[in-house]
């Protein structure tokens, strides 16, 4: 009970904080997120904006991978950023880099692997870890994104079932944009990127002893130009007030529990 009123309390004072943050504070936070938590944040960050006065210009990149766009890729070339929303896995290789500010990281929210087919397509069962590797083996092309939940799904989920090498020429990297015009015929993604997805028709979640939880996180970037507006922008997105926006992205909130 006591720990209930202090989160209840802590929440309202983050809340309050920023609400009085100065208008004229013209404080500008540069965030780079995944795509994980992007539906959420678009729908919070008018508010937030709003009731600091504090701008947040925003682009993205993967959490983690090879690639030249990955958020770690674009803070090591020098990409300037205040604030990083990402896979929990993927801050924690930039906390050991020494890239973030230590203590500043806070978990947002998580979500379940899922799966979606065209609009209008037949939805296939995936209702056992049986069926799952069923219509994986029957699906003429599988998609999902080559971040944290796309490196489970090669290494681990994959190789589990017995289907790695059989699958592995029909995978394509490409999300669920693909599933929409096409391209591919089933992704599986975290239900935060399917849920509101143009263009398909969400199947469900994956089974619970296969499952992959995603947690996003978020923290503050070294060096950045904007630490106390970058508090306010965290503490607002961790607050409750946060996390009817989540729930309806298929998210559990994590930050304000």
């Amino acid at each position: 009970m006591i720990t209930r009123c202090y989160a209840t309390l802590r929440s309202a004072f983050v809340v309050a904080a920023v609400l009085t943050l100065p208008a004229a504070s013209f404080a500008q936070v540069k965030v780079i997120m995944s795509g994980g938590f992007s539906a959420a944040y678009r729908e919070l960050l008018p508010e937030f904006e709003k009731t600091s006065g504090v701008t947040v210009t925003t682009t993205s990149g993967p959490s983690q991978g090879s690639g030249p766009n990955t958020i770690g890729a674009q803070l090591r070339r020098g990409v300037p950023a205040d604030v990083v929303i990402m896979s929990k896995e993927g801050l924690a290789e930039l906390i050991a880099e020494g890239r973030i500010i230590r203590g500043t990281d806070v978990d947002l929210a998580q979500a379940p692997l899922g799966v979606s087919v065209r609009a209008g397509a037949p939805k296939p069962d995936i209702s056992t870890v049986a069926a799952f590797k069923q219509t994986l083996l029957r699906a003429r092309s599988i998609t999902f994104p080559g971040s944290t939940t796309g490196i489970y799904m090669t290494t681990k989920l994959f190789p589990q079932l017995g289907i790695a090498s059989t699958i592995s020429g029909r995978i394509t990297n490409t999300g669920v944009a693909a599933v929409a015009s096409g391209e591919s015929e089933i992704a599986i993604q975290p239900v935060s990127e399917l849920l509101h997805a143009p263009g398909v028709d969400f199947a469900g979640t994956i089974p619970a002893e296969i499952q992959f939880m995603s947690v996003f996180s978020t923290a503050i970037v070294a060096g950045s130009k904007e630490p106390e507006a970058s508090k306010l922008l965290i503490a607002f997105l961790a607050s409750k007030n946060a996390a009817t926006a989540i729930n309806k992205t298929g998210m559990e909130p994590l930050g304000a529990r």
